[in-house]
C-alpha cells in the first residue's frame, strides 16, 4: 500500500479560533471540513509544502519559524496510507481567501466536532482541543 505524505496546519487566529476548509464538489471526501494542506512533492518537506499550499490555497504567506509541528495522523484509506503532521501557526501575512473553490470557516477548537472531517482528521480533534 502506498504511503501519502500531506502536510496540515491548524491556522490560529487572535480569538483562538482554528481555519477549517470544507472540500469542494469533484474532489474525493467533497463537502468534509479539513485543515488547510497539501500533498508534500518530491524533494520538499513538509514546512515548505505547507508554506507553498496556504499561497496556492489562501493566499497567505508564513515562515518555517511561525510552523510549530503539534501532532500528527495516520490512518488507511482503501488505496493507500495517510500520514500528516499537523502544524500549529499563529502568524501569517494576509488573510486567508479561498481561492480552490473551498469554503472557509473559522470555529473554536470545542466546536470542532460539529464539522464532518475525513476519518484521518477526527483523532486531531481532542489533541487541539486539549492543546488550545
Amino acid at each position: 500500500m502506498k504511503t501519502l505524505l500531506v502536510s496540515a496546519v491548524a491556522l490560529i487566529d487572535a480569538d483562538g479560533r482554528i481555519l477549517l476548509a470544507q472540500r469542494p464538489e469533484g474532489k474525493s471526501l467533497a463537502g468534509l471540513w479539513e485543515f488547510p494542506g497539501g500533498k508534500v512533492e518530491a524533494g520538499e518537506t513538509p514546512e515548505a509544502a505547507l508554506i507553498r499550499e496556504l499561497q496556492e490555497e489562501l493566499g497567505i504567506n508564513t515562515w518555517k519559524s511561525c510552523l510549530a509541528p503539534l501532532t500528527f495522523a495516520s490512518h488507511s484509506y482503501d488505496d493507500f496510507h495517510l500520514l500528516m503532521p499537523l502544524f500549529a501557526c499563529r502568524r501569517w501575512e494576509g488573510t486567508p481567501q479561498p481561492r480552490e473553490g473551498q469554503t472557509l470557516k473559522w470555529a473554536h477548537a470545542r466546536d470542532l466536532r460539529n464539522f464532518p472531517m475525513p476519518p484521518a482528521d477526527i483523532p486531531l480533534i481532542p489533541i487541539l482541543r486539549d492543546w488550545l
